[in-house]
Formats: C-alpha cells, sequence, structure tokens
C-alpha cells in the first residue's frame, strides 16, 4: 500500500494507460480522481476501483480548456482536500502527414497532448505549494524524441510534453514538487485499436520483430513505471524522461 492515504488525478482514465494506472493507484491505497472527455468509459473506471474494495469519484473533462481543468481540481480538492499527485495522461493521435494535414487537427493533437499537460498542471500545483510538495508524471512517448512520417503533430506535440516536464521540474523543485515523465512505445490501447502498426510504420507484426523484448507494451507496462516515479522510491528523480518502449530506444 505505498500510497495509502495520497489523492491520485489522472487525466485520460478511461481506457488504456489512463485507466491501469487508475486501477493500480487504488490497489496500492491511494483515492482516485478519475478524469475523462468519455464519460461511460471514465465511469467504467471508477465503478471498476470501487468493486475491488478502492474509492475514487469522475469528473468528465476536456483537458484542453482552462474551465474543464480547473473544474477537475477544484472538485478533488473540495472532495478530498488535497492532491498528493496529479498524472497528465489524456491524449489523442491523429495520423497525417504534415503537408496534408488539416489546421483544426493539428491544432486538436496541441491542445490535448501539450496544453493539457500545461493547465492541469498550471491549476494543481498552487494546491501542491500549499500543502508543502507532490508529485506529477505526465505521458510523453517515444516519439517525443524520434520522429516518424504521418505522426509530425503527435511527435511535434510529446515532444513538448519533455521539454515541458524538465522545466516544470527545474520551476518547481524547490516546492518539494517532483515532475516526470513516461516515454511509451508501442502500447496495446484503445487508441491504436490494439495494432501497433498505428503508432509505429510497418505491419504489426514487423514492429513486434524491431522491439528486442519482441511484443508492444501492455498499460500496466506502462503504469507500473507512472507508479514507480510517483513513489518514494523516486524521492530523488526529477526532470526525467524515462523511455518505456522494450529497448527499441536502444538499437
Amino acid at each position: 500500500m505505498k500510497f495509502k492515504g495520497k489523492v491520485a488525478v489522472i487525466t485520460g482514465a478511461g481506457s488504456g494507460i489512463g485507466r491501469a494506472t487508475a486501477l493500480k493507484f487504488s490497489d496500492e491505497g491511494a483515492k482516485v480522481v478519475v478524469s475523462d472527455i468519455d464519460e461511460l468509459k471514465a465511469t467504467e473506471t471508477a465503478e471498476s476501483i470501487v468493486q475491488r474494495g478502492g474509492e475514487a469519484i469522475y469528473v468528465k473533462t476536456d483537458v484542453s480548456k482552462f474551465k474543464d481543468v480547473q473544474n477537475l481540481i477544484n472538485t478533488a480538492i473540495a472532495q478530498y482536500s488535497k492532491i498528493d499527485i496529479l498524472h497528465n495522461n489524456a491524449g489523442i493521435l491523429i495520423n497525417s502527414n504534415l503537408v496534408d494535414m488539416d489546421e483544426g487537427d493539428y491544432g486538436k493533437v496541441l491542445a490535448v497532448n501539450l496544453k493539457g499537460v500545461w493547465l492541469g498542471s498550471k491549476v494543481t500545483i498552487p494546491h501542491m505549494i500549499k500543502k508543502g510538495g507532490g508529485v506529477i508524471v505526465n505521458t510523453a512517448s517515444r516519439f517525443g524524441f524520434f520522429g516518424a512520417a504521418g505522426f509530425g503533430a503527435y511527435c511535434a506535440s510529446k515532444a513538448g510534453v519533455i521539454a515541458l516536464t524538465k522545466v516544470l521540474a527545474i520551476e518547481n523543485a524547490q516546492h518539494n514538487i517532483r515532475v516526470n515523465c513516461v516515454c511509451p512505445g508501442p502500447v496495446v490501447t484503445p487508441m491504436t485499436m490494439g495494432d501497433t502498426s498505428h503508432l509505429l510504420p510497418g505491419p504489426a507484426k514487423e514492429v513486434e520483430e524491431r522491439i528486442p523484448l519482441k511484443r508492444p507494451a501492455q498499460p500496466e507496462d506502462v503504469a507500473n513505471a507512472v507508479l514507480f516515479l510517483a513513489s518514494d522510491d523516486a524521492s530523488y528523480i526529477t526532470g526525467v524522461a524515462l523511455l518505456v518502449d522494450g529497448g527499441e530506444s536502444a538499437l
């Protein structure tokens, strides 16, 4: 029960990495604020936590909108009086070459993936400062380090998350707030429809062959990394972009 008595707010918790992280935080004793724009899926996550003996509430949130994020954090504070952990996880993926990409789609990817991380941190950090500290873990991507044709907006947004993470870590270390990010490779999630070819060029089998561990990640693999960074075991780690990609970046 590493997080007993802690309160964790998780965006994009309706499915995939967010749901896996929410369940694991609850299993380790945390009270979880489940956030997602998809009310049905997020409600299912919250209900699953309660069925497993945990405590959770759901707040519908569009992370690209300040008022939504403010409502999320205010609701968490009203319910639990504090926030110990923020997992900025919500993200979207729109596949298109940059030259062909619609301006609205490009803006949407950056608004959710990058602006959403900034807004979540901006609104939460003052509460963490007031209580004497906290932890933020952002979801970036392997594609924050490497480019891939057809994923330009996604790559740009995730590279931004890595940079934002480092700056937030520097600016808030004096307040006992640690900020890190996880950078997954291919993960089997609803966003990728269970097909790793949506995350890397080429057929899924070809993708798997390029990964030293010979398999894409499951959401729980990434959730384990998030929990580590949020735990006291990582008390001297901040400003880090942790690759969780089965060794692919080592090639």
